[in-house]
């Protein structure tokens, strides 16, 4: 892996994010030039200030939105992976702004296309949706990349248009047929709901439930029986990756949709999350139900990752219980203001080890 990342350009947008700064500073470790490309951090404290992700990657800021911006700043840079992270993620926000939500999502995913299509450099891109992407029957099989595409409230669907603005792209302008014409494999990654240290999203569970504990107040749940395919944060990362390799290995039928998702026994309802961090933090930490459950919420989400493990060679490497320990670590690292680069990095140090070793889950 670190011969392959050595001293190759890298363009990330979303790297002032939870998932992006973490994949910034692996990509970083690995050997990797990367310019990150995104709005300033939406939270205060956040994973780029407390982990150093500035330090370690070029820091643009610039809205997707902006179209020249990204552009130049794209072209100039003449990367040969582009990995797309940079989102409007929440679901609730996009209830309050819709019009922000589509456009960052949607628009801001075919500027960005548009600036791969102008660049002579790019070989292989990775653009991230979301589980949320597809037609939830809210039935108990898990999805599959091949099942239609959908969704109940504006993140959702805003992301489902996503994945047709890339599919729409691919077959355009980079079709897999003529890889050897254009040279760019472009590529989707649907990922499961993902936890790990550094994120302080509001309405998410985990960062709502850390900023209780912290106040040694009970933290109100809206939807303690809705079931997630939870994962480590470092999971899914690891999987876009290897997808971005072997697109770089000009593997070109591997452009198209995967999924990256826990297996069944890892995808627990919201209660079990928060009674197992609520006994892990200790120190009077608390929860209860909260009467008002808000917006619609979808009550529960499956992924298949099959495809992934079979074309990939990708699998996860951590429990739930493990990702959950791996994460408290993290947040009890930081609230005994520790240093958090080093922490951060060796959670990537173990999380490397374990996949080299191939222990972990087996699926």
């Amino acid at each position: 892996m670190v011969s392959l990342w050595q001293g190759r350009r890298v363009f990330l947008t979303g790297h002032t994010g939870f998932k992006g700064g973490w994949l910034a500073l692996w990509l970083a470790k690995l050997g990797a030039q990367v310019r990150g490309y995104a709005l300033d951090p939406s939270t205060d404290p956040s994973l780029l200030e407390v982990a150093g992700v500035g330090k370690v990657v070029e820091d643009v800021r610039g809205n997707l939105l902006d179209r020249a911006r990204l552009e130049s700043s794209l072209v100039e840079f003449a990367p040969e992976v582009v990995f797309h992270l940079a989102a409007q993620p929440l679901v609730r926000r996009s209830y309050a702004d819709p019009i922000c939500t589509y456009g960052t999502n949607v628009m801001g995913t075919a500027h960005l296309l548009e600036a791969v299509r102008k660049s002579s450099s790019v070989r292989a891109v990775v653009a991230v949706t979301t589980d949320k992407c597809y037609e939830n029957k809210e039935w108990v099989w898990p999805y599959r990349e091949t099942d239609p595409l959908g969704g109940h409230d504006p993140y959702s669907s805003s992301k489902a248009c996503a994945e047709i603005v890339c599919a729409s792209y691919r077959s355009s302008f980079f079709p897999v047929d003529r890889l050897d014409q254009h040279r760019v494999a472009l590529a989707t990654a649907r990922a499961g709901n993902v936890i790990g240290g550094g994120d302080w999203s509001p309405d998410r569970l985990v960062p709502d439930l850390i900023r209780g504990f912290l106040k040694q107040e009970s933290v109100l749940i809206r939807r303690p029986n809705a079931v997630r395919p939870w994962q480590h944060v470092l999971e899914p990362l690891h999987g876009y990756i290897r997808l971005a390799e072997l697109l770089l290995e000009r593997k070109g039928h591997l452009a198209s949709a995967f999924n990256f998702g826990p297996g069944d026994e890892d995808a627990w309802p919201v209660e079990r999350i928060a009674n197992t961090m609520t006994a892990a933090w200790g120190e009077g930490a608390a929860w209860s139900r909260d009467s008002d459950p808000g917006v619609h919420e979808a009550g529960s989400l499956r992924l298949d990752s099959s495809k992934a493990r079979n074309e990939l060679g990708w699998r996860p490497h951590l429990r739930l219980e493990e990702a959950l320990e791996w994460t408290m670590e993290w947040y009890g690292a930081w609230h005994r203001g520790q240093q958090m680069h080093p922490v951060t990095m060796a959670q990537i140090d173990r999380y490397e080890a374990l996949a080299k070793s191939g222990t972990g889950v087996c699926q």
